[in-house]
């Protein structure tokens, strides 16, 4: 049902805003981080849009969970004011590609951390997953939307 492979990612730097509560709400976020880029003019230097969860949300109070709403930029972009620096570090990870709704998010979360990482004997590094957008519900068909889910392995 899923497609889970090993990858070396690489290393990101994102301008972010962050959010704290149930990551289902991160959308205001991200529309926060929409809204100081455009504002900035800072689309012409984003190479893409990224969620970083920092929390296990299996362990985590909904309204204690801390991720970031981010933009993939390169390090020569100076930091804008109204938004936090957050570093990636690249290295081995775990990415599954789901095509669909981001509603389909959770079961795709709950096979890679229940199924597939048991069965792979993979551990999880001291990072957090993180999940790339790789294209935009605002062009895109919610059913042909693609996003990866990485997670760092050690």
């Amino acid at each position: 049902m899923y497609d889970v492979s090993i990858a070396k990612g690489p290393a990101r730097r994102l301008f972010a805003v962050p959010h704290k509560g149930p990551y289902t709400d991160i959308s205001r976020a991200f529309e926060k981080l929409g809204t100081i880029a455009a504002a900035r003019n800072l689309w012409p230097q984003a190479r893409g849009m990224v969620g970083v969860y920092h929390d296990d949300p299996s362990a985590t109070p909904a309204d204690d969970l801390r991720s970031h709403a981010g933009l993939l930029v390169d390090d020569t972009v100076p930091l804008p004011d109204g938004l936090e620096e957050v570093r990636l570090a690249g290295g081995k990870m775990a990415v599954l590609r789901l095509k669909g709704p981001y509603s389909g998010l959770k079961a795709a979360y709950d096979h890679l951390y229940g199924v597939w990482l048991p069965a792979s004997g993979a551990h999880t590094a001291n990072s957090p997953s993180f999940e790339v957008y790789v294209n935009s519900p605002m062009d895109t068909a919610p059913g042909d939307l693609l996003t990866d889910i990485c997670v760092p392995l050690q």
